[in-house]
C-alpha cells in the first residue's frame, strides 16, 4: 500500500516519543533500551501485533520478531529495522545476537514486565552488558501525559461505550439476565464501530452489585431493583473508556436512594478537585473523607480511580498512598463506591480529561438521581 500522510504523521508521533525516551535515559546515563511489554512495543512503535521486543539506542531502532510479522511490521512500522528470528531462535537468543551487534555498556529493561528465566538468560549470555532495571519509566513518564491524537482517541472510545448504554436502556427487559446485557453493550459497540469492549464489563443485578469486580450471569434484572454497570470501549487503536452507572429498575429503598446521594456528592467533590498539581491523595481523600463523614467509610475499599489509555488501568493512581500529581493531559477515572454485602452497591465512575486550566469531564451519560431511575420497560 502507498504511504500516506496519515502514514507519515503516525511514524513521526511513534519517533517522537521514542525520542523522548530515549532523552530520559541519557539523563541517567544508559545508552539503550529493551522494551518487551507488548504494550510498550505499540505504543513506541505503532506495531499492533505481539511476541516481539524493541531494542532502542541513540543509533539503532530494533524490532526482535518472527516471520508471521514481516508484512505487518513492514506496513505498521516504516522505517524501523527488523530482526526477523528463524524458527529455531528463541526470543531471548535473539534478542542476545540482535544486542550484541549494538556494543553497549548498560541496556534498560523492563524489569516489572519481564519474566525472570528471560533475564536469567540474557544476564547470563550478556557479557559485559549491565542491566539497569527500569519498569515504569514509559508508564509513568511516557504513557501518563497524553497527546491530541490519544485524547481524541479517548473521546471516542467513551462515544462508543455511551451509545452502548443508551442501547441498553432502551431494550433493558426484566427478563433480560446479566449476560444478555453485557452482550448487548458488546454488540452495540462493535456495530457502531468499536473493536470491542475495553474490558470484561461488569453487570450485577441487586446484592451482586456489591462485589466490584463481579462477572455477569445468569441473574434476571427483575430480581432486584438495581443493577450496576460497568464498561468501556475500545477503538481501532487501542484505547478505551471506563464508565459506571447504577440504574435503578424499580422503587429504589431509602437505604440504597440515600447511598447513591453520597456517592454522587462524593464523585462531585472529588472531580471539583482535579486541576494540574493536585496530588492524587489529595483527590482520593476528598471522597473518601465525605463517605466517611455519611456513616459508610468502611464500605468504601477500593482506590478512587486510575489513568486509563492502551491499557484500563495506567499511571496515574488515584490512592490514600498514591505519590503521584495530575499534569495536563493524563485522563483518569473517578469512581468512588459504597458496596453493602447481602443490599447492593452503588458506583459511579466517569472518564475526567486533565486541563491546563482544571479538567473537562469527558463523559457524559446522566448520573443525577432521577436519570437513573428507569421508567417503563424493566
Amino acid at each position: 500500500m502507498p504511504k500516506t500522510s496519515t502514514t507519515k504523521s503516525s511514524s513521526s508521533r511513534y519517533a517522537q516519543r521514542r525520542d523522548k525516551l530515549l532523552k530520559l535515559l541519557q539523563e541517567e546515563n544508559i545508552p539503550g533500551m529493551l522494551v518487551t511489554a507488548e504494550v510498550n512495543v505499540s505504543y513506541l512503535t505503532g506495531f499492533t501485533g505481539d511476541s516481539s521486543y524493541l531494542l532502542l539506542t541513540k543509533d539503532a531502532v530494533i524490532i526482535v520478531s518472527d516471520s508471521r510479522y514481516t508484512t505487518q511490521l513492514e506496513e505498521e512500522c516504516p522505517g524501523i529495522d527488523l530482526y526477523i528470528r528463524k524458527v529455531t531462535e528463541q526470543l531471548p537468543e535473539a534478542i542476545v545476537k540482535a544486542t550484541g551487534k549494538l556494543k553497549l555498556s548498560k541496556l534498560a529493561y523492563e524489569d516489572s514486565r519481564l519474566v525472570v528465566s528471560t533475564y536469567q538468560k540474557l544476564s547470563a549470555e550478556l557479557q559485559g552488558v549491565e542491566l539497569v532495571g527500569k519498569g515504569g519509566m514509559i508508564e509513568s513518564k511516557l504513557r501518563s501525559i497524553k497527546d491530541a491524537m490519544e485524547i481524541a482517541e479517548t473521546r471516542e472510545a467513551v462515544r462508543l461505550a455511551e451509545k452502548g448504554l443508551e442501547v441498553l436502556r432502551a431494550v433493558l427487559t426484566p427478563e433480560m439476565t446479566e449476560l444478555e446485557a453485557a452482550w448487548e453493550l458488546e454488540r452495540t459497540i462493535r456495530r457502531f464501530g468499536g473493536r470491542g469492549m475495553a474490558f470484561p464489563p461488569i453487570v450485577g443485578v441487586g446484592d451482586r452489585a456489591a462485589l466490584p469486580h463481579y462477572y455477569p450471569q445468569q441473574y434476571q434484572i427483575r430480581e432486584a431493583p438495581l443493577v450496576l454497570v460497568d464498561w468501556g470501549a475500545e477503538t481501532f487503536s487501542r484505547y478505551r473508556s471506563d464508565i459506571t452507572r447504577t440504574l435503578f429498575t424499580g422503587k429504589p429503598t431509602k437505604k440504597m436512594a440515600d447511598v447513591y446521594r453520597v456517592v454522587l456528592e462524593a464523585q462531585e467533590l472529588a472531580i471539583a478537585g482535579i486541576r494540574p498539581g493536585a496530588r492524587c491523595s489529595d483527590i482520593d481523600s476528598l471522597a473518601r473523607q465525605h463517605i466517611a463523614k455519611c456513616g459508610y467509610g468502611k464500605y468504601f475499599g477500593h482506590g478512587l480511580g486510575h489513568g486509563i489509555g492502551l491499557e484500563i488501568h495506567e499511571q496515574p493512581r488515584f490512592s490514600p498512598t498514591s505519590e503521584d500529581v495530575l499534569q495536563p493531559g493524563m485522563i483518569v477515572t473517578v469512581e468512588p463506591g459504597i458496596y453493602l454485602a447481602g443490599r447492593g452497591g452503588v458506583r459511579i465512575e466517569d472518564d475526567i480529561l486533565v486541563t491546563t486550566e482544571g479538567h473537562e469531564v469527558l463523559s457524559t451519560t446522566p448520573k443525577d438521581f432521577e436519570s437513573m431511575c428507569l421508567v417503563g420497560g424493566a
